[in-house]
């Protein structure tokens, strides 16, 4: 494996008691918008210049005790209106209550608005696992829910850029009462508007990875749609979910951890292993699909045209990435409390 030599950032906290954790990224033709928390603090930095450089993180709110940790914590996503950041917090925190916020920006991130709550029953998402994507005018969000007995996955929707959302629905309720209770679900909305969400499942005592999809903006979704040939007979949840990308060719495709490996897998394809780790993630750059993951030997990633993976950063976690339209794809992880941004080749 050869490790990358490009330009590194670091984004890195004022305070040494401060720790920036669970970098999200979302881009645009214009800006790459990355979000971050630290303690109860949402953060909000962008670069305009492709990666670049990063602006100083700013503030967007504190709002009581904020989920964060093992893929908890903000996201962003950016609409024709508005850059969107979204974080699950509670006056109590560590479970025992939490709502899903969302705040919204049209001035390019340098003022942003009250928060809003986005699941319509009070501490239904004190889980604190949730994900939100933008595509085609439509803007979802959805999260591990609580409403009732057993965890199910919910979704919300919004016309105005995040301003106001929609009642939530049912995204998906397993069978057997429960899906899986702590791993994190991921979304995908492409140009067509169409919701592509995928969580892991609690069937006939199996952990393995579905996709629901939605063709009407969000107001319902199809049956979950197992991904891989595999499956992962466990009675435990693994905490960590996975992600989806869009391929040239306009296939889906999404990577994902069974037991100790990473696989990556095409809509109406094999899934293939991409070897040991976990945390992956997924995007769909200008010369193919790349993807990231931690390992026992650092930070790796699968490069198009690369037949092994190369090595980001010998210490990191929670690695994500997003492709700049025409650009390079960025990667930005959490390190020793600060976060880590490069450019991959």
């Amino acid at each position: 494996m050869l490790p990358l030599a490009l330009l590194i950032i670091q984004l890195i906290p004022e305070t040494p008691m401060q720790e920036f954790r669970q970098p999200q990224l979302a881009v645009s033709a214009k800006m790459v918008a990355m979000t971050f928390g630290a303690g109860n603090n949402v953060y909000f930095s962008a670069s305009t210049d492709r990666g670049s450089t990063f602006s100083k993180p700013m503030k967007v709110s504190e709002s009581g005790k904020l989920s964060l940790g093992r893929h908890r914590g903000p996201r962003v996503a950016i609409t024709d209106s508005a850059i969107v950041i979204s974080a699950i917090a509670g006056e109590k925190g560590g479970g025992a209550d939490g709502d899903l916020i969302a705040w919204r920006s049209t001035d390019g991130g340098r003022t942003w608005s009250q928060g809003v709550k986005v699941n319509d029953v009070a501490g239904s998402a004190r889980e604190g696992l949730h994900a939100m994507s933008s595509g085609g005018g439509v803007l979802f969000a959805t999260w591990l829910d609580l409403r009732s007995k057993g965890t199910k996955l919910y979704g919300a929707s919004s016309d105005n850029g995040g301003a106001t959302w929609s009642k939530n629905v049912l995204v998906y309720e397993s069978p057997e009462g429960t899906i899986c209770q702590c791993c994190h679900p991921s979304l995908l909305v492409d140009s067509k508007g169409t919701i592509h969400a995928m969580f892991r499942n609690a069937l006939d005592g199996s952990r393995d990875m579905y996709v629901a999809r939605s063709t009407d903006g969000g107001r319902t979704f199809g049956a979950g749609e197992k991904q891989g040939a595999g499956t992962w007979l466990l009675n435990a949840c693994p905490m960590d979910g996975g992600g989806l990308a869009m391929a040239p060719q306009g296939k889906v495709v999404t990577v994902w951890r069974r037991d100790k490996e990473v696989f990556l897998s095409r809509e109406g394809g094999r899934e293939v292993s991409l070897g040991a780790g976990k945390d992956p993630s997924i995007v769909a750059g200008k010369d193919g699909i790349y993807a990231a993951w931690s390992s026992g030997l650092g930070l790796l990633a699968s490069i198009p045209g690369g037949n092994d993976p190369v090595s980001l950063a010998s210490e990191g976690t929670f690695v994500q990435l997003a492709g700049v339209p025409g650009g390079p794809v960025i990667a930005a992880w959490e390190a020793k409390g600060s976060i880590t941004v490069r450019a991959l080749p």
